[in-house]
């Protein structure tokens, strides 16, 4: 089980993505709009590097939704391979069969 508070910083994370996405898409549109002057790009591009910087989508990271273990994470079922076995082998995943041989 990962530590809660690093859970929990990356529930803070999402929440900031989602509330800043708008306003930094709409920077990035104007500071990568040719047409636009050189003035006004620049400053889009301040006004989007005073934006808080857990509000980018890249500082994000994918997590096992059941335990917080950020590697070996698979998207589709949005769990890591430990618990994708172990859910496996209680017949939880419907489909997914344990081999053996």
């Amino acid at each position: 089980m990962a530590k809660k508070s690093m859970v929990e910083r990356e529930k803070k994370r999402e929440k900031l993505v989602a509330q800043y996405a708008a306003k930094r898409a709409a920077l990035k549109e104007i500071a990568n709009d040719e047409t636009k002057s050189m003035e006004e790009r620049f400053k889009a591009r301040l006004a989007l590097a005073k934006l808080p910087r857990n509000s980018s989508p890249t500082r994000l990271h994918n997590r096992c939704q059941l335990t917080g273990r950020p590697h070996a994470y698979y998207r589709k079922l949005k769990v890591s391979r430990i618990m994708l076995r172990e859910l496996g082998s209680n017949g939880e995943i419907p489909g997914l069969v344990k081999s053996s041989w």
